[in-house]
């Protein structure tokens, strides 16, 4: 496919509209008390429902920000000025938008009914990128059929009742993050379990839980050549082979391996039927194929009635996404407040806090999702980038996190956005543990605005009986300063559908960003320094010729080895 030339309007060369729309942003961050969010609370009190959008149950307020109704109209006006719309509208109509691979970024048409009408330009033709998803997505239903209701069967002639993972990336932190949050609570049909690092102490623990006559292993490679994840295959092939006695060899591999690869000449040479190779295209991007073939371990455990509910979810933010004006945009509003904190503001981390246990994994998901998409300092036009681009995404499940870095959060020296994450319905029926959660979840925002003066927390100390002294010497340390900003996202239950569009919601968000900054946000080319490195270093420790190395590497691979010895 001939590459896309980066379009003038999402290139970020400061063209006159463009560098008066980023000038106007500074301008209104400057202003005196821009950052007091408390001030706008009490100059608006319908601030909140101004500040609030909805898709169905699905709400976003962002009224704990220091955006402001000029602020707010500053930053729609930047996204017109970087050419959103059209952005927009190549990213769908399937437009080489990942320019230094020349590729279409068409994850939306993996979760598209068959007659979407979603189009992807490749290998000089055009695919009906909707209906060829629908087909894969038809053999992995059948597929999942079978195993299910028993006709797949092990080479012991066992049913499978565990499904093992082995992928890395957005080969693993996907799918890990989606099944155990939608099998938390049920159980699911099959047990599952996901192998991500190459360090064998990870296999080492999974394999005394598996069982090799009842494990189906799946494989999630698209080149089938990542080099974690063929070692973890290798070992588990050497594992179910020998685990199976009689019954192993090259029938077992066939029996229990699946491919979720592109290449089914190398899953061929493994032992892997092309019956049992499940594909996607190049147009799929590690980060977003858990909606693809890499989500098959999601329907084997969870069900195909809920991966298709999560698709379903998807889909709906999707299509909200495409059509919604940006005033009303779920992605557009979540990425505009991110721009706010990075660009106007200064921040440089985002902190998920997701008050739900089943999402214990969303955090790390959106860490791949967001910083390996834009996580760049190389504009598309390939000069460096003219503005700060992506923060620091981390997070934990609430309320563990309010035991953990919530210090920093609300005490430290600078601010660190949060978003906040609640279903309104549990699918437990502890209510008042329910009720716990919730108000912890708000009064944490509700902390990080209103914080708590020297005044306060002195009057507090002497209603309690401390001295003069005892006072001076430890209010300080209780004073908040307020003002910090959350978002939070409310919905009515943690379905798979409305889990499909949160996952939506921040991809989206991470595209919309993407435009704004002017990077790239489909290719990675980052991660792959360390994996060239590696594998001369690694030959290196396997006893070949010493190569050039700076000094400290050198040292460290020389007492490495040392320690080995000895």
């Amino acid at each position: 496919m001939p590459r896309e030339s980066p379009p003038p309007s999402s290139s970020l060369t400061e063209a006159p509209s463009l560098a008066e729309a980023w000038a106007r942003l500074a301008a209104l961050a400057a202003r005196p008390g821009a950052g007091d969010i408390r001030a706008l609370f009490a100059a608006d009190p319908g601030r909140a429902a101004r500040c609030t959008a909805m898709l169905d149950d699905l709400t976003l307020d962002w009224s704990k920000t220091a955006i402001d109704a000029q602020a707010h109209a500053a930053l729609l006006a930047l996204a017109e000025a970087t050419g959103l719309g059209g952005f927009r509208d190549r990213l769908f109509a399937g437009a080489a938008v990942n320019v230094s691979e020349g590729r279409a970024a068409m994850h939306m048409a993996l979760r598209s009914p068959r007659d979407a009408g979603l189009h992807a330009v490749h290998d000089g033709g055009i695919d009906a990128a909707s209906r060829m998803a629908a087909a894969e997505r038809a053999r992995m239903a059948d597929f999942v059929a079978r195993v299910h209701d028993g006709r797949l069967r092990g080479a012991t002639g066992e049913r499978f009742t565990t499904v093992l993972n082995i992928g890395i990336g957005g080969s693993d932190l996907g799918p890990r993050m989606v099944t155990e949050a939608l099998t938390m609570v049920g159980g699911g049909v099959m047990a599952a379990h996901f192998l991500s690092n190459v360090d064998g102490h990870a296999f080492a623990g999974l394999a005394r839980q598996l069982d090799p006559a009842r494990t189906l292993v799946l494989v999630a490679s698209k080149t089938f050549t990542t080099q974690e994840t063929m070692t973890n295959a290798a070992a588990a092939r050497a594992w179910l082979v020998a685990g199976l006695g009689e019954a192993g060899g090259e029938a077992a591999v066939a029996a229990h391996f699946v491919a979720l690869s592109a290449n089914e000449a190398a899953a061929a040479a493994f032992g892997i039927g092309a019956e049992r190779v499940f594909g996607f295209r190049d147009w799929v991007g590690g980060r977003y194929s858990l909606w693809s073939a890499v989500g098959l371990s999601i329907a084997l455990a969870a069900g195909w009635a809920q991966f298709a509910a999560l698709l379903d979810g998807a889909w709906a933010m999707d299509q909200h996404f495409r059509t919604a004006a940006p005033a009303e945009n779920l992605p557009v509003l979540l990425a505009l407040v991110g721009i706010w904190h990075v660009n106007a503001m200064g921040y440089r981390a985002q902190c998920i806090l997701p008050y739900d246990a089943r999402l214990h994994r969303f955090a790390a998901h959106l860490q791949q999702v967001e910083m390996e998409s834009n996580g760049k300092s190389v504009l598309l036009d390939g000069r460096a980038a003219l503005h700060a681009t992506c923060p620091v995404v981390f997070g934990e499940p609430g309320t563990d996190a309010q035991h953990s870095f919530m210090q920093l959060v609300h005490q430290g020296t600078t601010p660190v956005p949060v978003d906040f994450l609640l279903a309104a319905r549990p699918d437990h029926d502890r209510d008042d543990a329910h009720r716990i959660l919730a108000a912890n979840a708000f009064a944490q925002a509700e902390a990080l605005l209103a914080g708590k003066s020297r005044t306060a927390v002195e009057a507090e100390m002497r209603a309690a009986g401390a001295d003069a002294e005892t006072i001076a010497a430890i209010a300080p340390h209780r004073v908040f300063s307020g003002n910090r900003p959350s978002t939070t996202i409310l919905f009515r239950r943690l379905d798979a559908h409305t889990l499909g569009r949160l996952v939506a919601l921040y991809e989206h968000k991470v595209a919309v960003q993407g435009c704004i900054w002017g990077v790239n946000s489909f290719d990675q080319w980052g991660v792959e320094l360390g994996k060239v490195l590696a594998g001369g270093i690694g030959r290196e420790l396997a006893g070949e010729a010493v190569g050039a190395h700076d000094f400290s590497t050198a040292a460290l691979i020389a007492r490495f080895r040392a320690l080995r010895e000895g």
